[in-house]
């Protein structure tokens, strides 16, 4: 069932992003999820807490909820009937030390990886609140018709990439303030970052990244990397990990 009217499509489409200030799971479901993070910020040993890429490939719970309906609902009015879950992660900033998100496109990271990047939506869930002062997610709005960007070398240190692009005029930027349980569509070639957290306040999402089945996922380009048929059909020939 769609959770998405015609209106908020068609603002997806021309913007980059929607967001969806309701809460996607229930209470119980949400408490859980948490859980799950938690769990995994105790297991990571040296890693920083922003750092925890594709939990679910250690954490099968994971994949009940990435391979929701509450979810997969909300992507299908974009990217169509469908859909391959393409990965996941954990982006934990701490308070104070927190690390900026340099400005990117998730598809140049991506590159060559993929067919397209046309119909590969990220859905980032509210773990926390996630404000300006926490260090929220920012884009910029209808960047994900540029095609892609320059980029340069950043400090490693202080930033989540080593990368940013080059020369970006952040005047319209749109803060993405969530309440716990809240989440943000955006799609893969938008313009986005987030400052550091000089906040006393954790700011925590999970994002959920989904592909259209017809785009081509290149397994001599993805080593060790798995994707599944979360809904729908495969349409271009893919690779799928099961679901036990």
């Amino acid at each position: 069932m769609s959770t998405l009217t015609q209106e908020e499509v068609a603002f997806y489409k021309e913007n980059g992003y929607f967001l969806y200030a309701k809460q996607l799971f229930s209470g119980d479901k949400l408490a859980e999820l948490t859980g799950i993070f938690e769990d995994q910020l105790k297991q990571k040993g040296s890693k920083l807490s922003d750092e925890l890429d594709t939990p679910h490939f250690r954490e099968e719970r994971l994949l009940n909820f990435l391979l929701s309906d509450e979810v997969l609902d909300l992507v299908e009015p974009i990217i169509g009937p469908n859909i391959g879950l393409w990965s996941s992660h954990f982006i934990c900033k701490d308070p104070i030390v927190g690390r900026a998100t340099p400005w990117h496109e998730d598809s140049a990271y991506w590159k060559g990886r993929v067919s397209s990047f046309d119909n590969i939506i990220t859905v980032w869930l509210a773990i926390d609140n996630s404000t300006k002062e926490n260090g929220c997610m920012q884009v910029i709005p209808g960047t994900h018709a540029h095609g892609f960007s320059e980029y340069e070398k950043v400090d490693g240190e202080t930033n989540l990439f080593s990368t940013q692009i080059k020369n970006v005029d952040t005047s319209n930027a749109v803060h993405f303030e969530l309440q716990r349980g809240q989440c943000s569509l955006h799609d893969s070639r938008i313009m986005h970052g987030a400052d550091p957290n000089k906040s006393d306040f954790r700011r925590c999402g999970y994002t959920m990244r989904y592909f259209s089945t017809d785009t081509k996922v290149f397994e001599d380009k993805n080593a060790n990397h798995r994707v599944w048929l979360a809904r729908g059909k495969d349409l271009a020939g893919n690779q799928y990990a099961n679901v036990e």
